[in-house]
């Protein structure tokens, strides 16, 4: 009798139909947007997945494998958090419009908003500034809702209209409007100050002695930004201060944010992007620092794409966006989970 209180397994008939218009709405979507990246003249492409490095920020973790060679040695791999280096690779080569729906991976990451295997939707535009694929994610979002007539997206009690203008928003704005805190006078010569904006942060988030910059930063940016941001319509916030560039290029006018912008629908990211960052001297001094942050914290680091860094440097000026391509179909289809979006959620999941 204790059998009879488990769920059924997704694969079960009245499971798969409970799933199936989500699933529906997926491939009408993903049909929608095809054709919209075709009609703009772009090259759909396939990376590779296994990677010598699956990326390097501080906090993302990937699954890692070990292939054997006929000879008899081994090589370890790890399966990609993003194709952003295989893209960017190819942008070196010549590509001057690309995009993919890639498949990736993170490691200790399940929730209503989290998949460890999910899919990826990045493009990126050589010689073009970032407000073109600032432009080019809001039309893809407004796609993906005309595919499937939904008028309002809506999650958690929240609501956007996917057709409004969308709301533009520096992080500093943000910071001041949500949480009371000048953001940019933590940050000099590049680098957050740690004691000043705990200092500002003080009352308003939890603050540990081992927490950093980056780590008050992105409390006060979850629990007092979000949940304001694409509410009624999308947000755009923009300007994220330079510690946070990521693989961003510093913005000229104001070389403490970057060129780095995400898009909102109902306190959800849905996309991120760059105007990217062309100096592989200042690629690899970031990803030096994080991962001497990721080993001081988790215990590990990953390598460096070497064959990456390289082609940094011979990139065109160029523009990218990432967008959790199952988040947005959740919103589209009016789905209340990610896993019910994907035709078949992660293993062990039942």
């Amino acid at each position: 009798m204790a059998g009879m209180d488990q769920p059924s397994p997704w694969w079960s008939a009245s499971g798969h139909a409970d799933r199936k218009p989500f699933l529906m709405a997926r491939n009408e979507i993903t049909r929608a947007i095809r054709t919209w990246f075709d009609e703009l003249g772009f090259a759909e492409v396939e990376t590779g997945i296994l990677q010598v490095s699956p990326g390097n920020e501080t906090h993302l973790h990937a699954p890692r494998t070990e292939l054997h060679r006929a000879e008899g040695a081994r090589a370890t791999r790890y399966l990609r958090t993003s194709p952003e280096f295989a893209c960017k690779k190819l942008l070196a080569a010549g590509e001057q419009k690309i995009f993919e729906f890639a498949r990736v991976f993170r490691d200790r990451e399940r929730g209503d908003l989290h998949l460890p295997e999910f899919t990826m939707l990045e493009w990126y535009r050589a010689d073009r500034t970032y407000d073109a694929v600032m432009a080019d994610g809001i039309a893809v979002i407004a796609r993906a809702a005309q595919a499937t007539g939904i008028r309002q997206f809506s999650f958690r009690g929240r609501v956007a209209d996917p057709f409004a203008e969308p709301g533009r928003l520096t992080v500093a704005d943000a910071f001041e409007r949500y949480a009371g805190i000048d953001l940019l006078a933590t940050i000099a010569g590049g680098n957050g100050d740690r004691a000043r904006l705990a200092a500002a942060a003080g009352g308003r988030v939890r603050i540990t002695d081992d927490d950093t910059w980056s780590d008050i930063f992105s409390k006060v940016l979850v629990e007092h930004i979000e949940p304001n941001l694409g509410q009624g319509r999308l947000t755009i916030l923009l300007e994220y201060p330079v510690p946070e560039a990521a693989l961003a290029r510093a913005k000229p006018s104001d070389p403490r944010v970057a060129e780095r912008f995400e898009i909102y629908a109902c306190g959800v990211e849905l996309a991120n992007g760059f105007g990217e960052l062309t100096d592989a001297g200042e690629q690899r001094h970031r990803f030096t620092l994080a991962m001497d942050e990721k080993q001081r914290r988790y215990g590990e680091r990953y390598p460096l794409d070497e064959d990456f860094l390289d082609a940094v440097a011979h990139m065109p000026e160029a523009s990218g966006v990432a967008l959790g391509f199952d988040r947005l179909v959740m919103l589209a289809s009016g789905a209340i989970r990610i896993d019910q979006v994907v035709w078949t959620p992660p293993a062990g999941d039942g």
